[in-house]
């Protein structure tokens, strides 16, 4: 079962100044979102930002609800297929693990830029319920033409994610 990062929705350390990343996912060479995140570790291959949840509206997946409020703990890599984003009510109660399979995340100086490609996966903050998300999409989006090998990267992340999700926990390293 997965676990949450040791430090779930607490605020900046007052005695360390905030540094804020801007996210830029993009998806399809367009980008998709921005968003402010304030940065929590950046050891060279890891990048965890905070962020509350970016749209001004609730957004019902039938499995989760986002709604403001809610806070992610975002953890990207510099050398892996996907993000990993905690995604926390507002009184601090988990609600689960969100994960995008991406290329590998790109920091150019306070913009951390993420490439989705498609495929998710949800995982129930009790781990019971965990979700392959949108491989339709991904089946129908030309990535498995026009770069075989990004495909297949991405196709062995979810696999990857799934493992962990069902196995010793997401976050667990």
């Amino acid at each position: 079962m997965s676990t949450p990062s040791a430090d779930p929705a607490d605020p900046a350390d007052p005695a360390t100044p905030a540094v804020t990343l801007e996210i830029a996912l993009v998806k399809a060479g367009r980008t998709k979102i921005r968003y402010p995140a304030r940065l929590v570790r950046d050891d060279g291959t890891r990048i965890t930002v905070r962020a509350p949840w970016a749209a001004p509206d609730a957004r019902d997946f039938g499995f989760v609800r986002f709604e403001p409020g809610d806070v992610f703990t975002e953890h990207y890599w510099r050398d892996r297929w996907y993000a990993i984003k905690e995604v926390y009510a507002a009184d601090g109660t988990l609600k689960g693990w969100y994960c995008d399979v991406t290329r590998p995340a790109v920091r150019t100086g306070s913009v951390l830029t993420v490439e989705d490609l498609d495929l998710d996966l949800w995982c129930s903050a009790d781990g019971g319920t965990v979700l392959r998300l949108d491989e339709d999409e991904f089946a129908a989006s030309a990535l498995p033409t026009t770069d075989p090998p990004a495909a297949a990267a991405a196709v062995r992340a979810l696999e990857e994610l799934e493992a962990m999700a069902m196995g010793k926990g997401l976050l667990a390293d």
